[in-house]
């Protein structure tokens, strides 16, 4: 079947309307009369055409978290992700007056007179455009908005503004016709009730931000009521989101969102209302009295508490409830947030199938809270639980009460916990990926001098110790000089290649590296990363990725992501991660181990203990083949010294911590049959220069995790000795050790530093 061409006459001028059209948005102020007349020829021309088939609007469907069936479907509803109700029910009688004002005064202000597409404010655009430089006005009319919301694309192009301009004409044409057949009415009032229908339709349909489409759903998302109830400055402030939701929310950007809303208060003041029928101009949309009344109802938060006058108040979004294992679910919704984005997480209807283990998160729960039982906040614990094989979070314990603090303490809170000791996992696993051997052996001062002479390590026990017997004891000041040698940054890049995704640096050098105090844990992390960096370590040096979900899938039951059964790459040689858990196995097995006591699980076993400076958080991080734990105690409001809780003068890393994670990690294995960790292969070769790195000379800041008591002011320069305590209390000895027969001091020279003010240490067999 042939189609009937158009007279060469009307292909003429159509090609000559649009690119009239074109120019005429395209700046130039010198087209802009000519732009004028065109579009006026455009909307009282009354070209033909028809208005196309609204395209289906788009569905806006709230993802669903499951557990698993032991089958791996979905089992048991346990969270759903939605913003809040995108649109809701919504009549015309439910808009009030000063709405459809505000928008006609703000959006389109010759809105009841124009035939779809306004020639007077696309030349005003096209002005404003040209005076600034760049596009600051559309000159789109509500109808044309309405029409690209419906049956065009958002791409900025001329062609979609030409094809924009033409719909807008046809649609208010089409529709008055139609209210003509339907109703029997003609002329002006035809033509108004169009308009009435269109105002609805776009106030009904347009994105007033923080998810909501519609009037009403803004209305109430915002102000926590019903559309019909609005202000005149409530209605200004939804009126004033539109042009950019983004920048002008009022949760966003506050000041912004408030000059907007005088803004449009100024235009309604400034505007008569027009009359129904006819286009005669009736009241201002806003008098004096009502005008300065609404000016002085500034926008308030609702967070900020109670206003102190009559104010429009903005809520915040309401906080997540989420009746089953709250953390956990939290901390679904960030990972998903930052892996799909909010779009897809609240609007893209996903399913998803949780990698919690009941079982283990009832055990987790229990654990922690049964040490805090006699305690009150702020004093916190968290656990997080990794499954090494496949990455998945077990089990997460975010703190003791969900409906008291949605802070999620697992995920580092606000600021991150400072690591303690626990951080040496990472500084012996570089250690051997280059070269040093379990036996390298360094001289371990009971006072270890460095940092130009400006601070002081505590912690060592005057004699000489290899990686094996300073694992095994924490000693600090050996471990500052294996960080020194092996470059810190280089240590902080090993713990983020296993999955300690953020190290805090609030104290940088000057050129902005990690010091020596990285290996005493000064610098923050968070609990969910303690985890996944020793779970890469249990698994042969294998990274999966720590998750929280086995599986998701889309709207169409597409898999999106399947952490099922056993993945991941190699970050660490196989040789490297088995020595390490090897070391590690000191900490609670070695008589004179920092756990020896509180962490014995009745099977083989590897783990860290950790103090922070002054006793303000304590850790311990354990694993064993099949499951990986960190555990943190502290408080959660300001870090204060963990003293006289549950009988513990002070808090270590080996006391509740270690006892809580042994009273999780025991019956969470029950019944698994035991693996035992495989005899490490050989280690690679030594490096023939790891300091790849640059790094600062000096380094003036003090130290220190000293897992106890530190000594903050240097008395010597030189090697001396002294006589030493009756007993030597640090992270390592909580109950207090029996000393070495002699306490050293020592000093130990930084890269670059005067050689001559420092007696070097000495290094034995086994470095590289």
């Amino acid at each position: 079947m042939s189609m009937r061409r158009r007279p060469a006459w009307r292909r003429t001028f159509r090609s000559t309307l649009r690119i009239v059209v074109i120019v005429a948005l395209g700046i130039p102020v010198f087209v802009v009369t000519a732009g004028a007349v065109g579009i006026t020829v455009l909307v009282y021309g009354d070209l033909e055409g028809t208005v196309p088939t609204p395209r289906p609007a788009p569905k806006f469907l709230p993802s669903t978290v499951y557990l698993a069936n032991p089958d791996g479907s979905p089992g048991e509803k346990i969270a759903e992700f939605r913003e809040f109700e995108l649109t809701l029910p919504m009549t015309r009688a439910d808009v009030p007056e000063v709405l459809k004002d505000a928008v006609v005064a703000s959006e389109d202000r010759q809105f009841w007179t124009h035939r779809g597409v306004d020639p007077l404010g696309i030349a005003r655009a096209a002005s404003a455009n040209f005076t600034e430089g760049e596009t600051v006005q559309g000159g789109s009319t509500i109808t044309q908005q309405l029409v690209r919301d419906r049956y065009l694309s958002r791409e900025r192009s001329t062609e979609r503004k030409f094809n924009e301009v033409l719909l807008a004409t046809r649609f208010e044409r089409d529709l008055t016709s139609q209210v003509t057949r339907e109703t029997g009415l003609t002329g002006d009032a035809a033509e108004h009730e169009a308009k009435e229908r269109i105002l609805f339709e776009y106030l009904n349909s347009v994105y007033f931000g923080a998810g909501a489409y519609g009037a009403q759903a803004a209305s109430q998302t915002y102000f926590h009521k019903n559309v019909i109830d609005l202000t005149a400055s409530e209605a200004a402030t939804l009126v004033a989101v539109i042009p950019a939701p983004s920048r002008y929310g009022p949760r966003e950007n506050l000041s912004v969102a408030e000059q907007r809303r005088k803004n449009v208060l100024t235009e309604m003041h400034e505007l008569n209302r027009t009359n129904a029928i006819g286009g005669g101009a009736g009241p201002l949309m806003l008098d004096d009295a009502q005008y300065a009344a609404a000016l002085d109802q500034s926008l308030w938060y609702g967070a900020f508490g109670a206003p102190p006058k009559a104010l429009t108040v903005v809520y915040p979004p309401p906080a997540a409830a989420y009746a089953k294992f709250p953390y956990y679910v939290d901390y679904i919704r960030v990972y998903l947030l930052d892996k799909y984005g909010p779009d897809m997480l609240y609007h893209g209807g996903l399913t998803i199938i949780a990698a919690i283990d009941p079982h283990l998160q009832e055990l987790a729960e229990q654990a922690t809270g049964n040490t805090l039982s006699g305690t009150a906040p702020p004093l916190e614990m968290s656990l997080v639980s990794v499954e090494p094989l496949t990455g998945q979070v077990k089990a997460l314990v975010g703190g003791r009460d969900w409906n008291q603090s949605q802070v999620n303490l697992a995920l580092g809170g606000t600021y991150g916990m400072q690591p303690g000791s626990t951080f040496k996992i990472f500084t012996l696993t570089k250690a051997l990926e280059e070269g040093y051997s379990p036996e390298t052996e360094y001289f371990a001062p009971g006072v270890l001098v460095g940092c130009g002479g400006t601070c002081n390590v505590r912690g060592g026990t005057g004699g000489i110790e290899t990686l094996r017997s300073a694992t095994a004891q924490s000693i600090n000041t050996y471990f500052v000089q294996l960080i020194d040698d092996l470059g810190p940054d280089n240590v902080a890049e090993l713990a983020n290649r296993l999955g300690v995704t953020h190290i805090t640096l609030p104290a940088k050098t000057p050129s902005g590296h990690y010091n020596d105090r990285l290996t005493l844990g000064a610098f923050e992390v968070s609990p969910l990363d303690m985890a996944a960096g020793s779970s890469v370590i249990a698994n042969h040096g294998v990274k999966p990725g720590v998750t929280p979900v086995a599986k998701v899938l889309d709207a169409d039951q597409k898999v999106l992501e399947d952490n099922t059964g056993a993945h991941g790459r190699r970050v660490l040689n196989a040789a490297v991660a088995d020595t390490a858990a090897d070391l590690m196995r000191g900490a609670i097995e070695s008589p004179a181990g920092t756990a020896h006591r509180t962490a014995q699980i009745g099977r083989m076993a590897a783990g860290k203990t950790g103090t922070a400076q002054d006793y303000k958080a304590a850790w311990f991080v354990g694993y064993t083949p099949q499951l990986a734990t960190a555990v943190w105690m502290g408080y959660s409001d300001t870090p204060k010294p963990l003293d006289n809780i549950k009988g513990e003068p002070h808090v270590f890393g080996g006391t509740w911590p270690a006892k809580t994670w042994a009273a999780f990690m025991k019956p969470a294995l029950d019944g698994v049959p035991e693996i035992k960790f495989p005899t490490p292969g050989i280690l690679p070769p030594p490096s023939s220069g790891i300091r790849h790195v640059p790094r600062d000379a000096e380094i003036p800041t003090l130290p220190l995790d000293c897992d106890g008591p530190c000594i903050v002011t240097p008395t010597v320069t030189a090697p001396t000795t002294t006589e030493p305590p009756s007993t030597v209390k640090s992270e390592d000895c909580p109950e207090g050790c029996e000393p070495p027969s002699k306490e050293t001091t020592t000093t130990r020279p930084r890269t670059g530093a005067p050689t001559t003010t420092f007696k070097p240490l000495p290094k034995a067999k086994g470095s590289p």
